[in-house]
């Protein structure tokens, strides 16, 4: 399957706690550097199931955004509606966990991928919707998620990101003239924020260690999680929307739910945000 993916592409910056976390103090620990945001992790983990992968984004002009370019298309991707900007640097998210490698808190600088403007994704839209399927992120500002509503012409999939970030997929749906989402994922903290979005096809709403509840048709379900030991929950989100989107809009809801879990664990299992062991599940 062809897949777009639009959003974020960031450096992050992970910070575990050996011992229980102090706060306010220096803990012993250890500090890891890798490539992540939420657009590009989605998009490399569709890359390692095996999805021919179109990512489009902004880098920023510095030797980060250099090296996220070069990583991009190493995975594989096809960047070719990609432009680097020179005035920003590139997106960078800095994130601490405890020992249990549960995130305790984050920060994200995204003004690079902020400055993906209707104007320019419209320069891009025709090859965009060539694609099977289409992704983006809130990263995005909402009026050029509300711009994607109205114009992606295939199944279109939002993550919600964050509690914060997910209020912009509630404003682009209340400006959107179509409302066409026909998917969205989030966590139970984000689903409070959009309690009152109505216009989708599926909803997805992790619930940590309670699974994944999944709506769909009017009826809503809730799938088990899957047995794991938990090293890094990061990129647990991300692999479980790719796993989704990889199921495909034909794919019934139990199957879909399946494949996603499955991708989650494999993500959770890994010190990293992508489980490059993910290329070899068996689904």
């Amino acid at each position: 399957m062809k897949v777009c993916v639009i959003g974020g592409a960031n450096v992050d910056i992970t910070a575990t706690s050996r011992n229980a976390f102090v706060a306010r103090d220096s803990n012993p620990g250890e500090v890891r550097l890798s490539f992540g945001g939420v657009g590009r992790n989605i998009a490399h983990n569709l890359a390692l199931l095996g999805d021919e992968v179109c990512f489009v984004t902004r880098f920023g002009g510095d030797a980060f955004g250099q090296m996220l370019r070069t990583s991009c298309r190493e995975i594989g991707m096809d960047i070719s509606l990609c432009e680097t900007c020179p005035t920003l640097p590139s997106a960078c998210f800095a994130s601490l966990n405890d020992c249990g490698g549960e995130m305790i808190g984050g920060v994200a600088d995204m003004a690079v991928t902020e400055s993906i403007s209707t104007e320019w994704l419209a320069a891009r839209i025709d090859l965009v919707n060539r694609a099977d399927a289409v992704v983006a992120d809130t990263n995005l500002l909402p009026e050029t998620l509300a711009w994607l509503i109205d114009h992606v012409t295939v199944p279109f999939y939002v993550d919600a990101v964050s509690g914060p970030k997910s209020v912009r997929l509630a404003e682009a749906l209340e400006t959107s003239v179509s409302k066409r989402l026909y998917a969205f994922k989030c966590n139970a903290l984000e689903a409070r924020t959009l309690s009152g979005v109505t216009h989708f096809t599926r909803r997805f709403i992790t619930r940590g260690a309670d699974g994944l509840e999944v709506t769909a048709d009017g009826r809503t379900s809730l799938f088990p999680a899957l047995p794991c030991t938990v090293r890094n929950t990061t990129g647990g989100g991300d692999a479980l929307l790719a796993g989704i989107v990889h199921a495909g809009p034909g794919a019934s809801v139990e199957e879909v739910a399946r494949i996603g879990l499955l991708c989650a664990r494999c993500a959770v299992e890994s010190d990293a945000a992508v489980n490059e062991q993910l290329k070899y599940l068996q689904l």
